[in-house]
């Protein structure tokens, strides 16, 4: 079977398009043959063996997200049926509960091969069946950037009816977390570069957007939008460069879900915000299969329609990582099988 896979040594250049022979499922696992697979920041860093030992060993698959039909069935399994079309689960042993460390490193696409293959075996634990109304690609999203939004939401912060929550930009998770905001009733700001972009977050339901390019200080400037409150729930996806501005624009008691850092990785900011304002610095990666399950519930009954930029051919990985790298993209960047 065809396979991306890196190769002899870490770097992009050890990325290349090869074989393996087919998996078999045994008694508790499932054969998954993938129709897609979706991008995500991390699938940049994972080639240049960016998690250190945490991202695994070579030969490696890389990306995250996918989706695929379930081909064959082990003797034991009873969560899914042949035929049934699935998403792996990003974290495989993480069921529920509160993470730790086993949970937490347990990932695909590094440091368990990924889903860049045309076929996957993993246990019946480690898929969940998505909803009908979706297409292959819009249901390739899911396992990492989809749920990520909706942790960021129902669970590093409660979003309730009438709360104030602050989106930065517009990639995968910043338009799920807009969706997902939306659908749980709350006013939804959106900073974005242009306004082009400005135009469809608008489209997709936000209630105030700003263009950060043409007012840098956001942080003042989007206080309105809260009638000088502040927000109760910011989704950061910037990090070094846009946390001291969320720290400024957050309420008294506010929660900020730390997800991205694309700005920078390193924080220089002053901790009297967060002390003496009582502000929860939450950091958000991905979510368990009881999140994921409950996501996909409140996607079917709301027929949540997620948001694909482009979609690129199997053999096209490359070119979609550069692409992803750009930061062009308004929505997930993803491959056909």
């Amino acid at each position: 079977m065809r396979v991306f896979q890196i190769e002899g040594d870490w770097g992009m250049e050890h990325l290349k398009l090869s074989s393996r022979a087919e998996p078999v499922a045994g008694p508790d696992q499932v054969l998954v043959r993938m129709k897609a697979s979706s991008l995500n920041y991390r699938d940049l860093v994972v080639p240049a063996r960016g998690y250190g030992s945490y991202t695994g060993t070579l030969p490696l698959i890389p990306v995250s997200d996918g989706v695929g039909v379930v081909a064959a069935v082990g003797a034991s399994v009873s969560r899914v049926a042949v035929g049934d079309r699935v998403c792996p689960t990003y974290f495989q042993s993480w069921i529920g509960g509160e993470p730790d460390l086993e949970r937490l490193t347990q990932s695909l696409g590094g440091p368990i091969d990924g889903t860049m293959t045309e076929l996957m075996c993993l246990s019946e634990q480690g898929v969940v069946k998505v909803p009908v109304h979706l297409s292959d690609t819009q249901a390739a999203g899911l396992p990492c950037a989809a749920l990520t939004a909706w942790s960021a939401l129902t669970s590093a912060g409660v979003c309730r009816p009438g709360d104030r929550v602050l989106v930065q930009g517009c990639g995968g998770v910043a338009l799920f977390a807009l969706q997902f905001a939306k659908l749980l009733g709350a006013h939804v700001t959106v900073i974005t570069s242009s306004e082009e972009r400005m135009d469809k977050v608008k489209k997709l339901g936000a209630d105030a957007v700003l263009n950060y390019r043409a007012v840098p200080e956001w942080a003042k400037a989007t206080r309105e939008f809260t009638n000088g409150r502040g927000y109760d729930l910011i989704v950061e996806l910037g990090g070094e460069k846009t946390l001291p501005q969320s720290l400024r624009c957050i309420r008294p008691g506010g929660t900020i879900a730390m997800i991205g850092i694309l700005s920078g990785s390193t924080m220089a900011t002053s901790l009297g915000h967060i002390i003496t304002r009582q502000v929860r610095l939450q950091g958000v990666t991905v979510g368990h299969r009881d999140g994921f399950e409950a996501m996909l519930r409140a996607i079917e009954q709301h027929q949540v329609q997620p948001i694909v930029d482009r979609v690129f051919a199997f053999s096209e990985l490359k070119e979609a990582m550069d692409y992803l790298k750009s930061g062009v993209q308004f929505g997930k960047v993803c491959l056909e099988h």
